[in-house]
Formats: C-alpha cells, sequence, structure tokens
C-alpha cells in the first residue's frame, strides 16, 4: 500500500468511525415522536388561528372602551405567540456539517514540514553529522507529514483514542531505532486507546504506542522552539514505548504518571523483561513548573539481567508572558555482564551518558519569535553516540564530549503556517564531523537551514 492509499484509508476510516460512534449518540439523546407530520401541521394551525382570533377581541374591546374627551388609552402588550408558534417562526438551529459534523467528538489534526538545509563542511555524502531528523543538507527534505486522530476522554466520555501517522525523514528515523516494526509500524508514531477509570478524580489509562515522556522537545517541529532537535533528544533519551501508562491528577499543581513498556524504542520487545517508571509533574503557579521522569528495565537483546536506568529532569520558568526559559538534565546508566561483553566485544562493563540543555525563548508579539538553545552532552564510553557515528575511525568506547548552540527566528505568517530561520554550531572533541569528500574528521559544523510549516487541526472549524 502507497502513502496515498495509507493516507485516504486513515481518513475514511476515522471518518466512518466518529460518525458512527456520534449516530449511536443521537440515537440514544433522540426521544421518539410522539405524532405524525401531519398532526403536528394541523396542531400548529390551530393554535395560530386561536391567537388571532384573541388579537382582534382585544382590539375591538379597546376601541369600545375609549372614551371621545379621553387621550387615547396605552393599546395593551400583544399576547405572547403560543410556543410552537414561536418555535415554527424562529430560524431552526443547524446541526454541524461537513467533515467536523461528521467527526463528532473526534479531532483531525496535523501538518506538514518542509525544510532546506546548508553545511558549511559540504560533506559528500550530504548528511549533518551527529544529528537527526533535519539530517540532508545542502538540499531540500521532507522533514515529516502527520496525519493524527484524536477523541480525548474525561469524566463524562471514558473511552478514548490517539493515531499519529508520520512520512517523511523524521519518521523514517524515528522507528529505524526500534526494533520489530512492521510495514505499518514504520509509518505509526502513536496508536493507543484511552480509558478515564472511575478511580478518585478519575485514573486514565492508556495501552498501546506513545511517545517517551522524557525530554524537553518533542517529535513534531511546531512544538518546539527551535527547528532542529537537541542533542539530549537525538541520544540521551528513547523516542517512543509501546506498553501502558496510568495517570491520575490530584488537583491541578499536581499529577502522576506511572509506565509499565516493553522497552526503549521496541514495538517488540527484545527481551523478557519489562521496563518501568513514572512522571511527575508539578506546577505551583503560572510561571513555574518541574517534571521528573524516572525509567528503568533490562534493555539489551536477548539480556534480563543488565539494566539500563535514565533520570530525566524538565524545569520552565515563565517570567513574563514573552520571556520564557527551560532547562534539561539528563543522566543515563547501562551495565554489561561478562557474557554479553565477550559475546559483543564491548570493552567496558558500565556505560553512563549525562548531557545539559538550557533554553531561552522571546515572544515581542505574535508573529515574531527568537530562540537560544545551548547544551553540553557527555558520552563516557562512547556507548550513546557510536552506532550512529559517521566517522570510522572513532572506535567502540571512545569517549565524546559533544556541544552545541542554536539561534532560531521564527515568523508566523498566519495561525496554520509558519516559518523559521536557524543556524547552528555543532562541536566535539573526537573530530567526529567529515568535511568534504576527504574523510577528514574536523572538530565542528556550522548549519543554516529554513523550514516551513503548516498545521491544519478540524477542531478550528467546531
Amino acid at each position: 500500500m502507497n502513502c496515498t492509499l495509507k493516507i485516504f484509508a486513515f481518513v475514511l476510516a476515522c471518518t466512518m468511525l466518529a460518525s458512527f460512534a456520534a449516530a449511536q449518540d443521537t440515537v440514544a439523546a433522540s426521544p421518539p415522536s410522539t405524532s405524525s407530520p401531519s398532526d403536528q401541521t394541523i396542531l400548529l394551525k390551530i393554535q395560530q388561528l386561536e391567537q388571532q382570533v384573541k388579537d382582534l377581541t382585544a382590539e375591538v374591546s379597546t376601541l369600545k372602551s375609549a372614551a371621545p374627551a379621553t387621550p387615547a388609552a396605552t393599546p395593551a402588550p400583544a399576547t405572547p405567540a403560543p410556543a410552537a408558534a414561536v418555535a415554527s417562526s424562529a430560524p431552526a438551529t443547524s446541526a454541524p456539517t461537513g467533515l467536523s459534523g461528521l467527526l463528532g467528538n473526534t479531532t483531525l489534526s496535523g501538518f506538514v514540514d518542509a525544510y532546506y538545509g546548508y553545511n558549511s563542511n559540504h560533506p559528500s555524502a550530504r548528511q549533518n553529522n551527529l544529528r537527526n531528523f533535519d539530517v540532508n543538507t545542502n538540499q531540500f527534505g521532507l522533514n515529516m507529514i502527520e496525519l493524527v486522530a484524536d477523541k480525548s476522554v474525561d469524566n463524562t466520555s471514558r473511552l478514548g483514542y490517539h493515531i499519529a501517522l508520520g512520512f517523511g525523514q523524521a519518521m523514517n528515523l524515528y522507528n529505524s531505532a526500534g526494533s520489530g516494526e512492521s510495514s505499518l509500524g514504520q509509518d505509526l508514531k502513536e496508536g493507543y486507546l484511552e480509558y478515564m477509570a472511575p478511580v478518585g478524580k478519575g485514573l486514565q489509562i492508556n495501552v498501546g504506542k506513545f511517545v517517551t515522556p522524557a525530554g524537553a522537545e518533542v517529535v513534531e517541529s511546531k512544538d518546539n522552539w527551535n527547528y532542529s532537535r537537541s542533542l539530549l533528544f537525538a541520544y540521551a533519551i528513547p523516542y517512543f514505548h509501546f506498553g501502558a501508562s496510568a495517570k491520575y491528577v490530584f488537583n491541578p499543581k499536581f499529577a502522576v504518571t506511572a509506565y509499565v513498556v516493553n522497552g526503549w524504542n521496541n514495538t517488540i520487545d527484545n527481551n523478557t523483561g519489562k521496563t518501568a517508571g513514572f512522571s511527575a509533574a508539578w506546577t505551583p503557579n503560572a510561571k513555574f513548573s518541574i517534571i521528573e521522569t524516572y525509567l528503568g528495565g533490562p534493555e539489551l537483546s536477548d539480556n534480563n539481567s543488565d539494566f539500563r536506568h535514565l533520570s530525566d529532569t524538565v524545569i520552565a520558568f515563565n517570567p513574563t508572558t514573552k520571556l520564557s526559559f527551560v532547562a534539561n538534565y539528563d543522566y543515563g546508566r547501562q551495565t554489561f555482564n561478562t557474557a554479553y561483553q565477550n559475546a559483543n566485544g564491548i570493552p567496558y562493563a558500565v556505560a553512563t551518558w549525562s548531557g545539559l540543555a538550557g533554553y531561552a525563548k522571546y515572544t515581542p508579539n505574535a508573529k515574531w519569535a527568537f530562540a537560544l538553545r545551548g547544551e553540553y552532552f557527555n558520552d563516557n564510553q562512547g556507548f550513546m553516540t557510536a552506532p550512529t557515528t559517521f566517522n570510522p575511525d572513532i572506535p567502540i568506547g571512545q569517549k565524546q564530549d559533544l556541544s552545541e548552540f542554536t539561534f532560531t527566528v521564527q515568523r508566523a505568517f498566519s495561525s496554520k503556517l509558519i516559518a523559521r530561520l536557524e543556524g547552528r554550531r555543532d562541536m566535539t572533541d573526537d573530530r567526529t564531523f567529515l568535511r568534504g569528500s576527504s574523510g577528514i574528521g574536523v572538530g565542528g559544523q556550522n548549519t543554516i537551514t529554513l523550514g516551513l510549516i503548516y498545521a491544519f487541526s478540524t477542531a478550528d472549524a467546531k
């Protein structure tokens, strides 16, 4: 099935599902009619004639009682028309029409994200080294097309779902990081059922494939401050999980979510163990928030004894409506038993990685925004960056210290269309970046990217 047929099937399936649910709600909510259309018409005509007779009688009585020398009396107010007559004369409220009417409580949304990238090193492979998503350079690229069908849940509508299909370079990389992805899985960013269990104020349970809760950035460019992704997003954390989550909101200031999943980037698990963790979100006021996430479990293939641990902290501070700051810290640890080391040529028993990223954003008005990002990532054993290192001269187990600085200017042309111009400097102490076709490694790369993003949603028409 090609991309066009998949998109058509996705929209058709979501529309049929939403239409069926809306029809069921309408049938359940509409009371049976007690009379035929002809009976209702006759009754309405009789009520209108009775009202006209009453109005004429009132006018005759007023004229008879009026004396010539007496000032004209104030006409009596007209008798209100029967409810049926008022209803018949008032314009009928039409039901929602078009796609939004068919979808009911389901929202369709999505975006198209394309860019042009330039790299001053002019690498022969025409790819930015040690980057993800915006990998192509000195050419145009399709970052991502996404289609989303979403039916949210609450205590009045307990069952919902979320389906997100993606196409383009970002999705190819997103799913290539995992194992056991089918042809459908290559296009599926997220797909899970939602249920609001009647526990306390409501316990939201999700089951299926969903993006990781870790990190300060997300897959969609439009929802980040910068166009490119951070080093922490690319190397410190997973992209997605397959499993279950349960979220409970104690009050507007504090919420906790628990996770039990197959592992990191696994639709089909690579061992029989499971990864578990939690996210705790605290928002004491409108200006400050902190989210702490922990994930731990066996992640190596056919190995249930060696665990991987991840601690992710995101702090946000908004001193004004125009100025915002975010800080993100990650720490990870992976162990290797002796048998696994010998079988896979791993020269160390423990691998650790850590990184810190800082963000600042200034939005002077609705049209313009300016964002800065600076970060440092330490891969002590080269475990996280070695599998994707472009320079083959970097041996396994080689430590790398990476850093980058990014400046992004955003211009909003409408509520649906934005453009971003971004300059970025990447640096490493291991001369990982390649220049031209010489194969010579250098310590940095400079890139310029112009991105254009168009987003849409049926919620705008409701």
